[in-house]
């Protein structure tokens, strides 16, 4: 009888200590056999923290680190950093059965246990996808949905099928849908697992590839979401909100979404012209639209089956895993979710 799959997570983070223990604690509570982190700034007591853990493993992404890997040091742009350290990681015997490669701002959700997901892929599967949920920001006149518990938070989905998908997304959001790629502000290709042990193995952000070949066809995980906190509140979007438009999630040069006919602005060409013709007022019209639980973007969501009500319970699990100092509240007045440098 062969043992069901173990998995693991690696993730290059530049994050807040709580957000980075957020992070590990809601995926060993789920299961994950190992948790790599990559510090992607000198942080002592998550690096503290995480240590002291058994399942988890760090390793500091510091000048010598980088010095050891590459003879032109460390890359300037973090997607290179973080495919360049999932794929170390990857190659270094990660010592599960399968491995993803996400994010500090991203969760997985599973609705049955994940060993028997990845135990039902046929034997030749290289990786397998997560798709993504987005977070809604609370609707400030709205603060407890009826039905709901406390703790509980709006995620939008889209569909896969990409007619279907430009269809709803026109219905869902009036105002912006046809820049939008399914009403996401970020990535609607979600996140791989990769089958561990083979030969030429590499990762990237989205995908999975062998001798330098993407796996055109990976299989799906229909029964996993993966929660993304990329703009769950407004003041952590602005937060990062420069940093994304110069280099991240809206740097120039990335495609705009489909269309069916016409052309649609970028995310990066939607958010200058908000701002060069309305400023920080347009970029809020933006927002309450697309980004916030209002009654009406949650009536249209539900109209077509894209909204889902989540509580990670982060707080309980951070402290379950890392009770002490180094998981405690820092005292700020955080909101349940918090954008990260992606």
């Amino acid at each position: 009888m062969s043992h069901a799959p173990t998995w693991g997570l690696v993730a290059t983070v530049k994050a807040p200590t709580r957000d980075i223990l957020d992070f590990a604690a809601h995926h060993l509570d789920l299961g994950a056999h190992r948790v790599f982190i990559y510090l992607d700034a000198p942080d002592s007591a998550a690096q503290t923290a995480l240590r002291a853990h058994p399942k988890c493993r760090v390793t500091v992404c510091d000048d010598a680190y980088w010095a050891r890997r590459r003879r032109r040091g460390r890359p300037d742009r973090h997607q290179p950093r973080q495919s360049l350290n999932a794929t170390h990681c990857l190659n270094r015997r990660p010592q599960v059965d399968w491995l993803a490669h996400v994010d500090v701002d991203e969760f997985l959700w599973p609705s049955t246990p994940l060993p028997d997901q990845l135990a039902a892929l046929p034997r030749d599967t290289l990786s397998a996808r997560v798709r993504p949920v987005e977070a809604l920001a609370p609707d400030p006149g709205d603060q407890a949905p009826p039905g709901t518990q406390p703790g509980t938070h709006w995620f939008k989905s889209c569909a896969q099928m990409q007619a279907r998908r430009r269809e709803e997304t026109d219905a869902i959001y009036p105002r912006f849908g046809p820049h939008l790629n399914g009403g996401f502000l970020s990535h609607v290709a979600g996140k791989v697992f990769v089958r561990t042990g083979l030969d030429g193995l590499s990762l990237r952000i989205h995908n999975a590839f062998q001798d330098g070949v993407k796996d055109a066809a990976p299989a799906t995980l229909r029964d996993t979401w993966l929660c993304h906190l990329h703009a769950a509140t407004w003041e952590h979007w602005q937060a990062r909100y420069r940093f994304r438009l110069r280099q991240g999630s809206y740097r120039p040069g990335l495609k705009p979404a489909p269309l069916s006919e016409g052309e649609a602005l970028s995310m990066h060409a939607l958010l200058r012209r908000l701002e060069e013709t309305g400023g920080e007022d347009a970029l809020r019209r933006f927002y309450a639209e697309v980004c916030t639980a209002t009654p009406g973007l949650r009536a249209r969501l539900a109209a077509h089956g894209r909204l889902h009500a989540i509580d990670l319970g982060l707080e309980a699990k951070r402290e379950r895993h890392f009770p002490g100092p180094a998981g405690a509240p820092s005292g700020r007045a955080d909101p349940p979710h918090r954008a990260r440098d992606r």
